[in-house]
């Protein structure tokens, strides 16, 4: 065995001989890197040499305890019906068979009950979104109704600003069994904040606002915020609103559900800020920090918050296939939307007028007049005195229109001129002297709450 391995060793020097005489750099450098990398090596190892490996003395303590009795706990979890309840609010399109299937409850008798009992038949009955929650016995695949409640607009419509109507549907002995009562409704406050990154409803619908809240603060900071032409991402925004709530609920279907109390809109660095105040018996409204009303002489749309589809400019005429000063603004909205008079004045005209179809015109003070076309009905007859916000009539498309919009436009001594500017331009009220102590006080608390809000919405921010 020596001999071979003599031989063998003998044999690999030979060859790593003529390796040298053929490729000296080469062999030179890998020496130098074994060398160093041995260097590395014993530094890195060299300390555990000195590491005393003397067997340490051990003990072993033995100890011995009694287990809890855990047999009784275990019963109570055996025994513990888990009860599971199913929300959702009720839809137009709804039967009683659907509304108990959405619900997760397959119950004919129970459907029957919806349809045949007087007082059951109310949770199909009136306007949807009405909040429902159903409990069954748990049984898989959705087994009996135990029960369902079911909360909406106040029977009684004398109470329908305070109320609302609680109907429970209850399983007894004796079968199905449903009650209904009118109840106080309790207002609560919430603070919303959110970032603009594509439009204020996207935002706001990441903030979990109210579509009613979001619609609020357009029509609030309307005057000073073109939205559809003036939102830039990274703008702020922070609301504080009321919401009534059923049973701790929120509700929808309420009119006063949702109203803004205060908020602040930070749009391209600069401030907004409008906070709610109601001088005693007087009618209230919105007003900036120095007390001057948010609310100008003239709105600066005929419609709530809506999407323009052609501004105040030039534009190539649908129907006449020509190049035309447009010289109002076009809204785009479904036949039936509402339109409202922009501000206080005379009906001057209300009836048909060639390419503007259906249209009424309104005097106002100081040799201004609007034109509201294209309606689909008039709600106005010629004469009649109007206030801010009156109904007009219904967006449509008579006359000279493709498609149902509103045509509307600002006159200034019989000429037109860009409704936005003239809006932003009108007079605003200031408040009482009396009234502004009380409204300091006012003030001074919504803004805290705006900044909380604000403070939170930057925080979130900065984590995502």
């Amino acid at each position: 065995m020596v001999k071979n391995f003599g031989e063998h060793t003998r044999h690999w020097m030979a060859r790593a001989e003529l390796a040298l005489r053929h490729h000296p750099r080469v062999i030179s450098g890998a020496v130098l890197t074994l060398l160093l990398g041995s260097g590395v090596t014993a530094f890195g190892v060299a300390p555990l040499t000195a590491i005393d490996t003397t067997p340490v003395a051990t003990r072993i303590i033995s100890e011995s305890f009694a287990a809890q009795d855990l047999s009784g706990q275990l019963q109570a979890l055996d025994e513990l019906a888990l009860t599971l309840h199913r929300s959702d609010v009720t839809r137009s399109t709804d039967t009683a068979d659907t509304l108990l299937s959405r619900l997760g409850i397959h119950d004919p008798e129970a459907a029957a009950f919806l349809r045949n009992d007087r007082t059951a038949q109310r949770t199909l009955m009136g306007r949807s979104g009405k909040l429902i929650r159903a409990r069954g016995d748990g049984s898989a695949g959705g087994g009996q109704l135990q029960e369902l409640v079911v909360r909406g607009p106040a029977a009684d419509s004398r109470h329908a600003a305070t109320h609302f109507n609680r109907l429970t549907i209850t399983r007894t002995a004796q079968g199905l069994s449903a009650t209904a009562q009118d109840l106080p409704l309790v207002a609560d406050v919430q603070v919303g904040s959110g970032t603009i990154e594509s439009s204020l409803f996207a935002a706001a619908d990441d903030a979990g606002l109210p579509d009613a809240v979001t619609v609020q603060m357009a029509e609030i900071f309307g005057s000073e915020i073109d939205f559809r032409r003036e939102l830039r991402k990274g703008d702020t925004f922070s609301v504080v609103y009321e919401t009534l709530t059923a049973d701790g609920e929120p509700i929808t279907w309420h009119s006063e559900a949702g109203r803004v109390l205060a908020a602040r809109f930070v749009n391209d660095g600069r401030t907004h800020e409008a906070v709610w105040f109601q001088d005693g018996d007087q009618k209230g409204g919105y007003y900036g920090p120095d007390g001057k009303s948010k609310t100008h002489l003239f709105l600066t749309s005929p419609l709530k918050f809506s999407r323009v589809s052609s501004g105040f400019a030039m534009r190539f005429h649908p129907i006449l296939k020509q190049w035309r000063a447009h010289l109002g603004v076009d809204y785009a909205a479904p036949t039936g939307t509402p339109v409202r008079s922009v501000g206080d004045g005379v009906v001057d005209f209300a009836g048909v007028q060639n390419g503007y179809g259906k249209v009424v015109v309104v005097r106002h003070a100081g040799e201004r007049s609007t034109v509201y076309a294209h309606l689909s009905r008039i709600d106005v007859r010629k004469g009649e005195r109007i206030t801010q916000g009156a109904s007009l009539g219904a967006v449509g498309s008579t006359g000279w229109a493709t498609g149902p919009h509103l045509h509307f436009e600002f006159k200034l001594a019989g000429k037109q001129v860009d409704p936005v500017k003239i809006a932003r331009a009108s007079e605003t009220v200031e408040l009482p002297a009396a009234a502004k102590p009380r409204f300091d006080n006012v003030a001074a608390v919504a803004r805290e709450r705006l900044a909380a809000g604000m403070h939170r919405a930057g925080a979130v921010a900065r984590m995502e």
